[in-house]
């Protein structure tokens, strides 16, 4: 299987999953803004929707978009406890909450990336990440993961895209669990490892 990224996108977020699973990868880096891969294939040819994370496997088929992308590998090596069984209400507990991760908080933060963003949308598109922390700051409330005990692949995703508020300079020590939740996925052996891989500092 491959897994198209970009250094720090959402597609770090497969990239953990696959490590902690177990489940072997090939890494194609992609240029995003020129949508090119390393080798200078045109992503657009890979993946129509033209961003990260695209996951070809090996009879050619393609999975598209981060969630879909981290179940299914968590799917291909079930004792890892990474994903609850299909069909039971933890799973559908854990789609709920990568549901979140996914609309709520990757896209809130993720907006900040636009160059575009004049000052006054980005107070305001601050103040809608500050609500959705302080809603996911109460979900962690007595929870070492986002599940409870366990780390899933609402952690790999979650921790993903939390890590991008050292770039945009949010400063997440408001929040009574946020921090401690980042500390904790942050020195995981494999997320750790992912980071290297991509070339980002710890």
């Amino acid at each position: 299987m491959k897994l198209y990224y970009s250094p720090g996108a959402c597609s770090m977020a497969p990239h953990i999953v696959a490590l902690e699973a177990g489940v072997n990868l090939e890494l194609v880096k992609v240029d995003i803004p020129n949508k090119k891969t390393e080798s200078g294939d045109d992503f657009w040819k890979i993946n129509p929707k033209g961003y990260v994370p695209a996951l070809v496997l090996d009879n050619g088929e393609l999975i598209t978009e981060v969630a879909v992308i981290c179940q299914y590998l968590a799917d291909q090596a079930p004792a890892s406890g990474l994903a609850a069984a299909f069909g039971t209400m933890e799973r559908y507990q854990l789609m709920s909450t990568l549901n979140f991760v996914a609309t709520e908080v990757h896209k809130q933060i993720g907006a900040l990336f636009n160059p575009a963003l004049t000052a006054d949308m980005r107070v305001v598109q601050t103040a809608i990440i500050n609500r959705r922390l302080k809603t996911l700051d109460q979900m962690l409330d007595g929870r070492s993961f986002m599940m409870g005990e366990r780390f899933t692949v609402a952690d790999a995703y979650l921790i993903t895209v939390l890590n991008w508020t050292y770039f945009h300079k949010i400063d997440v020590s408001q929040w009574q669990n946020i921090p401690g939740y980042m500390a904790r996925v942050g020195i995981r052996e494999k997320v750790k490892q992912a980071m290297r891989e991509e070339g980002l500092p710890a």
